[in-house]
Order: C-alpha cells, then sequence, then structure tokens
C-alpha cells in the first residue's frame, strides 16, 4: 500500500497539478489587486465614477447604510456591485489563462518541429543484406 502510495504521488500529473494548484491561488491575489485597485477605477471614471464595489440593494428596512460592510452588518443585502467585480476578475483571468495556454502551444510547436529534421533510420538488416548481395552480383 505505501509502494502504491509513492508511486502515485511520484506520477509527473500529481506533481504538475499541486504546482498548478499553488500558483493558480498566488495568481488569483494577483489578478484581484489588478482588477480591484486598477481596472476597476479606470472603469469607474470611464463611467462617471462609479465605484461597484459598495453598489447594492437592500432586502429589508433595517439597512440604511451606504457602504456594502456596513450594510451587510444591518441585515440581508444584494451585492451586484461585488458580482460586477467577480466577473471582470473572471474575464481577465480567462483571457491570461487563455494567453498562457496559446503561448505553450507554440512553443510545443516549435519542439515539435525540430525532432522531424532528423535523418532517416537506417533499413532493417535483412533489406542492407540483400542490398549488398544485389551489389555484388551487379559488379562480377
Amino acid at each position: 500500500m505505501v509502494g502504491e502510495f509513492r508511486s502515485f504521488i511520484a506520477k509527473g500529473n500529481v506533481i504538475d497539478l499541486a504546482v498548478g494548484i499553488i500558483i493558480g491561488g498566488a495568481f488569483t491575489g494577483i489578478v484581484n489587486s489588478l482588477v480591484n485597485d486598477i481596472v476597476m477605477p479606470v472603469v469607474g471614471v470611464i463611467i462617471g465614477g462609479i465605484d461597484f464595489s459598495n453598489y447594492f440593494i437592500a432586502l429589508n428596512d433595517k439597512v440604511t447604510a451606504t457602504t456594502l460592510a456596513a450594510a451587510k452588518e444591518q441585515g440581508a443585502v444584494f451585492a451586484y456591485g461585488s458580482f460586477i467585480t467577480v466577473i471582470i476578475n473572471f474575464m481577465i483571468l480567462a483571457w491570461i489563462i487563455f494567453l498562457m495556454v496559446k503561448l505553450v502551444n507554440r512553443i510545443r510547436l516549435a519542439e515539435e518541429k525540430k525532432p522531424a529534421e532528423a535523418a532517416p533510420a537506417p533499413p532493417p538488416a535483412d533489406v542492407q543484406l540483400l542490398t549488398e548481395i544485389r551489389d555484388l552480383l551487379k559488379s562480377r
């Protein structure tokens, strides 16, 4: 059982997956910062100074706050501004992943073309022997 576990863990796919998840987690922080600190303020300026992070609809009469954090403390809210921000995060992340996959595919395609230029394999031994016999008979 321990040997099976070792062989499972040692497989390249498991290690690649673990590395991908760790890098993805770190990358999520970068994308969130990009969207929240750079993209959303620019989008807000373009459409008239709107800050999506505090857009919400109160679901009961007790909510009187003007910020989302304070409104959540007062009661239930429908935070559609946060949803818009998450959608933009997803679109940026999907675009970056698309570009990364496209780059990796281009690199793989370039590597696949290199071995095609290798010399052809020698003929099998029996064909080579028959060729030598033919050449000897021609020379007589």
